[in-house]
């Protein structure tokens, strides 16, 4: 399915409202469709597409949002796919602002296959602003040479947490 101008739009392929192995305590965790990395051994490969899933849309977000409101809920982790891929950049922020701007309290993570480094090398200001909004971001590709089964939050032994406190500038 494209838009208007034969886009693709933004895919969310799963959202799952009470997850424990995507961040601190209990997470809504989103996965965001679409993925260039396309990384040998990947868990999720059918999130590489990006049609993969619904159509983000504004009842999709609020589905989103609303999941976030109990207590119990310490925040959303966005992950994928690829949540910083170019296509969806703008779906990521707009998810991470209006997160921060309800529940100011609560935690966002963040998974890319890109590091930090890669990232603040776009000179975006839409991913800048992204960095800015999430309190944790785990990055860097998954390479299954370096799996790790028991690995706390991560996959491969190249993978970073870096949390917000800790961001190289």
């Amino acid at each position: 399915m494209t838009d208007a101008k034969g886009n693709i739009p933004v895919h969310i392929g799963e959202i799952k409202k009470h997850s424990i192995e995507n961040g601190d305590g209990i997470r809504v965790s989103v996965f965001i469709s679409g993925c260039p990395h396309r990384c040998k051994g990947c868990h999720n490969p059918e999130a590489w597409a990006y049609d993969f899933g619904e159509v983000y849309t504004e009842a999709v977000k609020e589905e989103i949002l609303s999941a976030c409101a109990p207590d119990y809920i310490d925040g959303l982790t966005l992950l994928g796919g690829e949540p910083m891929a170019p296509h969806n950049v703008l779906a990521s922020l707009d998810l991470s602002k209006n997160m921060k701007k309800r529940y100011p309290e609560k935690t966002i993570w963040l998974y890319t296959g890109y590091t930090m480094e890669e990232l603040k090398e776009r000179k975006s200001e839409t991913v800048d602003q992204i960095l800015d909004l999430v309190d944790v971001i785990v990055d860097g590709r998954f390479e299954e040479d370096l799996k790790v089964v028991d690995l706390p939050f991560r996959g491969s032994t190249n993978q970073r947490i870096i949390r917000k406190e800790e961001t190289p500038n």
